[in-house]
């Protein structure tokens, strides 16, 4: 009997080779990739392993969500949720205008990091969320507006492992 593709051995190196845009390494990222690249790379070919996110998982927090040790560069608050969910905030910006700018900058940036693979599922976003599907993995990204209690505004990326 054979396994399904997802347990066969080395289906996680082909998983990075196909995250990876171009099979670039993850350190030579070009100046146009964002600073967090490099670690949304890792994290998204993390969540398609059998461990999953085991080998960042932190210290427990309220509810299902724990600490991660490996946080987005520039982000802030990265936890995981489950044994599937990955997430952080952003900075916090004054107004949900800025936030929504902000929100259209991290999904292009999040688009050339992954490559062409991941795209946009308008049938699944809205105003305020924008929802990216990989078509080689079951992963999704969420990138969400949201207001802090203090009347700021923030974009949170959730990264989501489909399946299993």
């Amino acid at each position: 009997m054979s396994l399904p593709i997802k347990m066969r051995p080395g289906f996680v190196v082909l998983a990075l080779v196909l995250l990876v845009p171009s099979g670039r390494a993850q350190a030579q990222r070009p100046p146009s990739d964002p600073p967090y690249c490099a670690e949304l790379q890792q994290v998204a070919a993390l969540a398609l392993t059998k461990d999953r996110f085991a080998s960042i998982t932190g210290k427990s927090r309220d509810g299902d969500f724990t600490d991660t040790t490996l946080a987005l560069t520039g982000w802030k608050d990265c936890s995981l949720y489950g044994a599937r969910n990955y997430t952080c905030d952003s900075r916090e910006f004054p107004t949900a205008e800025a936030a929504e700018q902000a929100q259209a900058g991290i999904l292009r940036d999040i688009q050339a990091c992954l490559g062409k693979t991941w795209s946009e599922a308008k049938d699944r976003s809205s105003p305020s969320y924008v929802v990216l599907h990989s078509a080689i993995a079951p992963l999704s990204i969420t990138l969400s507006r949201d207001e802090t209690d203090t009347k700021q505004y923030l974009v949170r990326l959730i990264l989501f492992a489909r399946g299993r």
